[in-house]
């Protein structure tokens, strides 16, 4: 499901879309990560939204998905860093490694079959990409911040 997903995006990208630096501000995706208080994740997709309008094609469903993906992959990035983070604070407790491991593994897996989900909803339709990145953007930012969060505990 993911992959086919996958393959549909990148069809569907124009040459040269995968240079997302410059689409996204990624120093606003970074405050919103550095935001502590509980409705951080409020502005989780506002760089993205911010993209669309201010990229030529950002109200298609091609540059509505690039810019949902550039976010994702701030937050992607941000997620790497913190697991990473944790997983050294986590350096003198194997067992606690191992289990973080386990615990991502298996959150991949979630991930990727309830993206699969909202993708596979729209039966064919132009909108599956859309809710496809969107909600993988949602759920990366969500456990980079749980990543994050766990460090304080």
């Amino acid at each position: 499901m993911m992959r086919a997903f996958l393959m549909a995006v990148m069809m569907l990208l124009p040459s040269g879309a995968m240079a997302q630096d410059d689409m996204i501000d990624a120093s606003a995706v970074e405050a919103c990560f550095a935001q502590s208080d509980p409705s951080s994740a409020a502005c989780i997709g506002d760089a993205a939204d911010t993209c669309q309008t201010t990229q030529p094609q950002g109200q298609t469903t091609v540059g509505i998905s690039e810019c949902a993906m550039a976010e994702h992959a701030v937050w992607d990035d941000i997620l790497n860093r913190e697991y990473g983070n944790l997983r050294d604070a986590f350096s003198d407790r194997p067992a606690l490694a191992k289990q973080l491991l386990s615990a991502q593994r298996a959150w991949i897996l979630f991930r990727d079959a309830d993206c699969g989900l909202a993708y596979d909803r729209y039966d064919g339709g132009s909108m599956r990409v859309i809710a496809a990145a969107y909600c993988k953007l949602q759920h990366t930012a969500r456990r980079a911040l749980d990543l994050r969060d766990m460090q304080g505990g």
